[in-house]
């Protein structure tokens, strides 16, 4: 019998992403975006292991999984972030989590970490595969899409990548715009908290140009020069 995931995500893109990679284990994975959903979720179902946004619309994963506990649920579970913060990480560790996984990164460290799960082993401790090209490495010349990249991230599938790039897409515009929102408003909480999801997004359909840009204006969110250049960045994606 296949194992059945709980994948608490709330951006579609990566939802998608990661239920196809972990799919392919092969597992039965049920996708919710918010922690109430979770709850929902697990009170009539037995899941294998849990797999846990560290950031959600209505909280963090560490108070989900500490609510979980406190429910006398004992699924081992996974925290997935795209923060690169290692005190993050490190309290992730201390809430309860066997393993914190770094996004974007490729579906088979995805399912590596799954997989060791399920079979009792000690998955690693943190895992990631953000490719190099997309760190934000001031002066490099990126192309729009990295297609090498993005093949990489989903084990040569086309056709996921494909699907993925269409699903970023139809989204980008509203998460364009919710960005120069933000910016426009001042609200730098809000702005980093959409940062955070784009550049996940960007790194799994290989989004070069605009996760270049995504990581300038995180390091830099009060800065008009980063946020040009991911007006522009975004602007390019969505031309015909």
């Amino acid at each position: 019998m296949k194992p059945r995931i709980l994948l608490v995500e709330d951006d579609h893109t990566t939802a998608l992403f990661m239920a196809t990679a972990a799919e392919a284990l092969p597992a039965s994975v049920d996708i919710v975006g918010t922690r109430a959903a979770a709850h929902a979720q697990v009170t009539n179902i037995a899941y294998s292991l849990w797999l846990v946004d560290a950031h959600l619309p209505d909280g963090d994963g560490a108070g989900l999984l500490a609510e979980l506990r406190g429910r006398g649920l004992a699924t081992p579970a996974i925290a997935h972030t795209a923060a690169r913060d290692d005190a993050l990480h490190r309290a992730l560790y201390e809430a309860g989590f066997e393993a914190v996984l770094v996004k974007p990164l490729q579906a088979d460290t995805l399912r590596s970490a799954l997989s060791g799960l399920l079979a009792a082993q000690r998955a690693p401790r943190v895992a990631e595969a953000w490719p190099a090209a997309l760190a934000g490495t001031p002066g490099a010349a990126l192309p729009v899409w990295d297609d090498a990249a993005a093949l990489r991230a989903l084990n040569g599938e086309r056709a996921h990548v494909d699907a993925l790039r269409r699903l970023f897409l139809d989204e980008l515009p509203a998460t364009h715009a919710r960005v120069l929102a933000c910016a426009r408003d001042g609200d730098h909480a809000g702005l980093l908290e959409v940062l955070h999801r784009l550049r996940a997004s960007c790194g799994f359909v290989g989004a070069a140009r605009l996760g270049q840009a995504v990581a300038a204006l995180q390091d830099a969110p009060a800065s008009e020069q980063a946020l040009t250049s991911l007006d522009a960045a975004a602007q390019e994606l969505s031309l015909p």
